[in-house]
């Protein structure tokens, strides 16, 4: 039998008296029970605006991306493309094609980058939900026809539906570059729909067929990069990647969806922790109302444990029966706050109770708990618990060594 934890537990649930000492108990365990949820809220927000945005971006980027560390352009390899493909695992791969252009549309212009695909970039990405205005289609007989980025369609009055204009494309044609003969090639692209996926790319891109880009920029059998689609994202990942780097050697750079965004999801990271410690250090101020608190149920139970110091029990143990009596609150105020986060989480999800300005992608403040992060959450308070409780009870102690003279 464990005396201090019994003790401690004794004096946790002991009937509480309407004194200044359960008072202030009191307002720290709903202290920490306000942090926990805050705590656990605030970094459940982030992941759910964190997966969000890559569910936005797996619309656009394909699981493993492969392209020149150096330079733009390649030859296609058929050899390294058939030794991707049958590598278990993947499940489709796509050449793409990509290049600043300047492109023209009923008198406005505007620069952006045209991207080239090939008839699999479908099955390596899932742009074709992202279509918001017209249709996914890059070819219609013979003629060439684009899907433009929401942003930059909305900038230059492109209507898929109505306008059958051609948008103007101006690109560089790489064999006249440098030279003294004009260096841009002007071919005509109809609009077939608009894509909508995340602001950058919106403003950005304009997707075209393989054969049209490689036309315009005279570059014939060139492509920029591979889009690869796996069969299972998240198994086997990096054995995959690596696989793929010694397939296409050390001149080409192979990226998976994350690191397709590091900087951005680096940045969301960083924003989240640096949340996450500020909140934790606001939680300092009600570390003091605990050990506070603790302080004067030492000098209350003085007298009790004077008895049991009479009795036999030692310093040690005094020590830790106010360090388990300051866990108990802690750990309390801990569970509490973790109800009250969870139970949150569940409205929100459910009856999305916080909403976000019109315009946005999505009604309410996107949220996703994750266990890590309670884990987290927990940790950060086992270390107040320690520090609230490590001085009042080493004082105790002391205390008990002073009354009888040892």
């Amino acid at each position: 039998m464990n005396i201090p934890i019994n003790i401690a537990r004794k004096y946790f649930l002991s009937r509480r008296t309407p004194n200044a000492i359960h008072v202030i108990s009191g307002i720290s365990v709903i202290g920490i029970a306000i942090g926990t949820a805050a705590l656990i809220l605030v970094l459940s927000v982030f992941n759910g605006f964190e997966s969000l945005i890559s569910g936005m971006m797996s619309h656009f980027n394909s699981d493993i991306k492969i392209g020149l560390i150096e330079g733009k352009t390649f030859q296609i390899d058929s050899a390294k493309l058939g030794q991707i493909k049958q590598l278990p695992g993947v499940s489709s791969i796509s050449c793409v094609l990509e290049e600043k252009a300047l492109f023209e549309y009923e008198g406005s212009q505007d620069f952006g980058t045209l991207k080239g695909v090939d008839n699999n970039y479908l099955k390596v990405s899932d742009i074709e939900s992202a279509v918001t205005d017209g249709v996914f289609k890059l070819q219609m007989k013979d003629i060439d026809m684009g899907v433009v980025g929401a942003g930059l369609g909305n900038k230059m009055g492109i209507d898929p539906e109505r306008s059958l204009n051609p948008i103007t494309i101006y690109a560089v044609d790489q064999n006249k570059a440098g030279g003294t003969e004009q260096p841009f090639k002007r071919l005509f692209l109809y609009p077939s729909g608009l894509f909508s996926i995340q602001q950058d790319i919106d403003y950005e891109y304009v997707l075209a067929s393989l054969p049209f880009v490689q036309d315009i920029l005279n570059a014939p059998n060139m492509i920029s990069g591979f889009e690869v689609k796996l069969s299972s994202y998240e198994k086997d990942q990096d054995q995959l990647v690596t696989k793929i780097e010694n397939i296409v050697g050390k001149q080409f750079y192979v990226k998976n969806r994350y690191q397709q965004e590091e900087s951005f999801m680096r940045l969301m990271n960083m924003e989240k922790w640096v949340s996450f410690a500020i909140l934790s250090l606001t939680l300092l101020l009600v570390v003091f109302n605990m050990m506070g608190a603790l302080w004067m149920i030492v000098l209350e139970k003085r007298p009790d444990i004077s008895i049991l110091r009479t009795i036999g029990l030692s310093k040690n143990a005094v020590k830790s029966t106010f360090l388990w009596l300051g866990s108990f609150y802690v750990f309390s105020g801990f569970f509490i706050g973790l109800f009250m986060a969870v139970l949150f989480y569940i409205l929100q999800l459910k009856y999305g109770l916080i909403g976000v300005p019109d315009g946005f992608a999505v009604d309410s403040y996107p949220i996703l708990m994750k266990p890590k992060d309670i884990i987290a959450v927990a940790l950060v308070i086992f270390i107040i618990a320690l520090f609230a409780s490590w001085i009042p009870s080493k004082k105790a102690a002391q205390m008990i060594t002073l009354s009888r003279n040892d």
